[in-house]
């Protein structure tokens, strides 16, 4: 009896690309994930006005599959020294901190709006 793929890659099992071994045997650590370059993101800063007269500065227009979002938020959260949330793929620092964050993105090589 023949089976429908066999010779073809599809009749062999997959293999990891490192070591050579089937991928359910594979110890290779995962790859570690390539960021886009900041020069080539373009952040936008703005400062939105909440309910109760709180005021949250917002970071748009960054790629969640292309930026570290976690890490800038942290970052940018020592920074201004506040608390802060990550929101549908978008950053929100509290308080009205938009020069000390614009100044840290293009430090960090981000152009900003």
């Amino acid at each position: 009896m023949v089976r429908l793929f066999e010779g073809t890659p599809f009749d062999r099992p997959p293999r990891c690309d490192a070591c050579g071994e089937l991928e359910e045997e594979c110890v290779c650590p995962p790859p570690v994930k390539q960021w886009l370059a900041p020069e080539k993101q373009t952040a936008t800063v703005r400062v939105e006005k909440r309910k109760a007269g709180r005021t949250v500065t917002v970071v748009d227009g960054l790629d969640a599959d292309e930026s570290d979002l976690p890490m800038l938020l942290k970052t940018l959260k020592d920074i201004c020294g506040a608390g802060g949330s990550l929101q549908e793929n978008r950053i929100e620092v509290q308080g009205n901190h938009p020069t000390a964050i614009v100044e840290h993105l293009q430090w960090m090589g981000y152009r900003t709006r």
